[in-house]
């Protein structure tokens, strides 16, 4: 199974143990507005209260890209504070895990 496909199930299935399975021990996440970045610790931890809310809703997703290298994903998303968002993902692969995950979102009206 793709790293495209676990990650989708993973976040269909609001699966946190999935997920932070596919996250490389040692993954910098980087938020391109802020330039913040954040650990894996950190990052599970954010993305762990986010799908465990009802009101967050991953719309749909598309692979752009995939090898064993990279992963490019174009998603849409909705936040418990009912905005939207169009959101690209870049993520670095190593050993079969995310190792950086890069993100840029654009507000929907």
């Amino acid at each position: 199974m793709s790293i495209y496909d676990k990650l989708t199930k993973a976040l269909s299935d609001r699966d946190i143990d999935a997920y932070a399975e596919i996250v490389h021990k040692d993954a910098v996440i980087v938020f391109h507005k802020s330039g913040k970045t954040f650990s894996k610790t950190e990052w599970i931890s954010m993305v762990s209260s986010i799908i465990d809310n009802p009101k967050f809703i991953y719309d749909s997703s598309r692979c752009v890209y995939e090898n064993d290298e990279i992963l490019v994903s174009h998603d849409f998303m909705s936040y418990p504070d009912d905005t939207k968002e169009a959101v690209m993902h870049v993520y670095t692969l190593k050993d079969g895990k995310m190792i950086r995950i890069e993100t840029g979102a654009t507000p929907l009206d």
